[in-house]
C-alpha cells in the first residue's frame, strides 16, 4: 500500500489512482534513506537518496520535495528528491533493463547528478562500479543506454540563443528535448525538432505545448 501516515486528525489522503509530484509540509522524521512529512495532517513516508538527505531542514521546519509514486501491484511506494534534477535521472534510471527504483536510489546516493552524467558520458564504467550494487555489466549497460540520452540536460549555446529570441527559457527548453529522449527519440533529433517547434510556435509556449508540437514534427 502507499506510505502513508495519518500525522493529524485529517482522515484524507490520496487514493492509488492519485500522481504525487510535489509536497510542501513540515519534517517530522528523517533519516539517511527515508523521510516522513506532515501535509495537512497526513504523514508522507517516502525514500530518499543521500543527496537529497544532506539537504534535509531541521526536524520541525517546512520543505518542499519533488516527489515520484512507484507502482507496483503489491505496493505504491513514494520516493522524495531534494531537485527535479535528481528526480529526473531517478526516472531515466528505470527505463534501464534491469534497474529498479532501489538501484536507481543507490546510484544517486553514490554520486550527484553532475558526476553520473559526467561518468556516464565519458564512459567511465570504472567509476560507476565504485557505487554498491552496481557490477560490471550494470555499469556497462548504463553507459550504453544513457550515454546520448543524457546530454538532452545540456542546452547548447544554439538552442539557448533560439529559446532566448522567442521568450522561452532554457529549462522548459531542456525539459522538452529530456521528455523527448525519454519517449525514445535521440538527442540530436529532439533538439532539432524542438528547435523547429519553437520557431513555428512563434511565441513563449508552455512545455506542454512545445512537447506536442516537436512531436508533430517528428512524426511528419
Amino acid at each position: 500500500m502507499a506510505r502513508l501516515r495519518q500525522v493529524a486528525g485529517s482522515d484524507v489522503g490520496p487514493t492509488g489512482d492519485e500522481m504525487i509530484g510535489r509536497l510542501r509540509g513540515q519534517l517530522v522524521e528523517k533519516r539517511p534513506t527515508e523521510l516522513l512529512l506532515d501535509v495537512g495532517g497526513i504523514g508522507y513516508e517516502a525514500l530518499i537518496p543521500l543527496s537529497t538527505f544532506a539537504k534535509l531542514p531541521e526536524v520541525g521546519d517546512q520543505v518542499t520535495l519533488i516527489t515520484h509514486l512507484h507502482v507496483r501491484e503489491d505496493l505504491l511506494q513514494l520516493y522524495a528528491f531534494a531537485a527535479a534534477t535528481e528526480r529526473r535521472l531517478f526516472r531515466l534510471l528505470l527505463t534501464v533493463s534491469g534497474i529498479g527504483p532501489k538501484l536507481a536510489l543507490a546510484i544517486l546516493s553514490g554520486l550527484s547528478v553532475a558526476q553520473f552524467q559526467e561518468a556516464v558520458t565519458a564512459s567511465d564504467a570504472e567509476r560507476l562500479q565504485a557505487i554498491p550494487g552496481v557490477g560490471k555489466r550494470t555499469a556497462e549497460r548504463l553507459v550504453v543506454e544513457l550515454r546520448d540520452r543524457l546530454s538532452a540536460d545540456d542546452v547548447s549555446a544554439q538552442d539557448a540563443a533560439t529559446a532566448a529570441a522567442l521568450g522561452c527559457s532554457g529549462a522548459t527548453l531542456r525539459d522538452a528535448v529530456a521528455t523527448l529522449t525519454t519517449l525514445g527519440y535521440s538527442t540530436a533529433a529532439a533538439q532539432r525538432a524542438t528547435r523547429r517547434a519553437l520557431k513555428e510556435l512563434g511565441h513563449d509556449p508552455e512545455l506542454e505545448q512545445l512537447i506536442r508540437s516537436a512531436l508533430g514534427v517528428l512524426n511528419d
